[in-house]
């Protein structure tokens, strides 16, 4: 089976013709023919590698009422996405070989994109004692990435075990940065705003001291650790200073970070309720900055789906997170293309490159280029629409971008050479 991409652009280049054949890219140029292919007219189209997230709540297995691996699989394709990392957080939680795997194969079986599990780093999320890390790492799943995402490993004697435990397979341990002493009862960010609307602060200090214990940890045993969802000015900060020593760490930061700020908060709508919150607009600036000149390796979603009773309350009530998917390709390209801080090979190394090489995926993440697994995504840039919630191919709505305009339309993509995304809609 053959597909040829007709007049793409490769990272928003010059218009090229793309041959995918059996899994791979086979021919790069002009006017290519191959007889019986299907033709895909992307003229006008930028072409970029697949997507890789390293930060996904599916929720299966145990709250399926607000997503399933199937479901936010096609929101991750409808995404560009063609590989996500689903994190631990369950239920049951994904510490032993079997949870893994079961999340490992209901992703093969919905066949969109590859579902590749994260390994809680302790027994039941609960910071106490190691999770099994060295059998879900030789699990048919072959986990890479652990992680207590949802709750900061606080120990720091646990904290260095794991980061120790995690060599001997090249591991990553991926830090939900929180000391929780600083958060008790925190609902948005710290400073004035929080003061006046009444609700509880959350300082950039509690993120920051995290980040500043765990770099220097792993510095000290030299191990590989990922900061998850990073949110402060300060803490790029401290990720640049740990980078400029030779520490082997890397870092996200999410699309809702890179948009929104606790202004959002003014509103009382508990979807714009987050973990970490909402900072200030010199934090998105901070961020925006770090993303650009690599101090940040990559965007992570931490697409965070919930059932509507548990975001339609009040706001102290309300679950934190944020869906994340379908427009973290969008909100990147208003943030950081348009303004001129990354160009469409910025795009592809943030989004895919580094990504796959964090979680250790040999065959996403790399580049359009002859002899190189089909994994891509055509997006038309000049797009323009309001996002509708009720839109959406995830199963929960709670979507901070409702009602705002975005730019760029993920119009497919092919995992593996084969449409999981054509003309804009999932293909199964």
């Amino acid at each position: 089976m053959s597909v040829i991409i007709k007049g793409a652009r490769p990272y928003g280049e010059d218009a090229a013709d793309l041959l995918l054949t059996d899994g791979r890219i086979t021919a790069i140029g002009d006017r290519l023919s191959s007889p019986g292919a299907d033709v895909v007219d992307a003229t006008g189209l930028v072409a970029l590698p697949g997507l890789v997230d390293l930060h996904t709540h599916l929720r299966e297995p145990g709250r399926e009422d607000a997503e399933t691996v199937e479901t936010g699989s096609r929101a991750a394709a409808l995404g560009g996405f063609t590989a996500v990392h689903a994190m631990a957080n369950t239920d049951p939680v994904a510490d032993t070989a079997g949870v893994v795997e079961q999340v490992w194969r209901l992703g093969q079986e919905a066949g969109l994109v590859d579902v590749v599990p994260v390994g809680a780093v302790t027994v039941g999320l609960r910071g106490e004692r190691l999770a099994e890390l060295g059998a879900m790492a030789d699990s048919a799943a072959r986990v890479r990435v652990f992680s207590d995402d949802g709750h900061c490993v606080a120990d720091p004697a646990l904290m260095r075990r794991a980061l120790e435990y995690v060599k001997a397979f090249d591991g990553v341990v991926a830090q939900h940065a929180e000391e929780p002493r600083l958060t008790v009862g925190a609902q948005m960010n710290e400073g004035e705003r929080s003061a006046r609307l009444g609700l509880g602060g959350w300082p950039a200090a509690a993120e920051e001291a995290v980040i500043a214990r765990d770099v220097l940890l792993a510095g000290h045993v030299g191990a590989r650790l990922h900061v998850c969802h990073v949110s402060t000015a300060g803490s790029v900060d401290i990720l640049r200073w740990a980078k400029s020593r030779g520490v082997q760490v890397t870092a996200e930061v999410t699309p809702h970070h890179l948009l929104l700020t606790d202004e959002c908060a003014e509103t009382y709508d508990p979807v714009f309720k987050v973990n970490p919150p909402l900072r200030t607009e010199a934090d998105v600036q901070a961020l925006r900055e770090g993303l650009a000149d690599g101090t940040i390796d990559a965007v992570g979603t931490d697409h965070a789906p919930h059932a509507v009773e548990d975001k339609e309350s009040e706001w102290a009530a309300a679950r934190p997170g944020m869906l994340g998917l379908e427009q973290a390709l969008s909100v990147v390209l208003e943030t950081m293309v348009e303004p001129g801080l990354l160009d469409w090979r910025g795009v592809a190394d943030r989004m895919s490159v580094r990504p796959a090489a964090i979680g250790r995926l040999g065959a996403h993440g790399r580049p359009l280029a002859v002899g190189e697994p089909a994994n891509l995504l055509l997006l038309d840039p000049t797009h323009r629409a309001a996002v509708d919630p009720a839109a959406l191919a995830s199963r929960s709505r709670n979507s901070p971008y409702a009602g705002r305009e975005l730019p760029g339309r993920v119009v497919a993509t092919f995992l593996r050479g084969t449409a999981t995304v054509l003309d804009g809609k999932a293909t199964r």
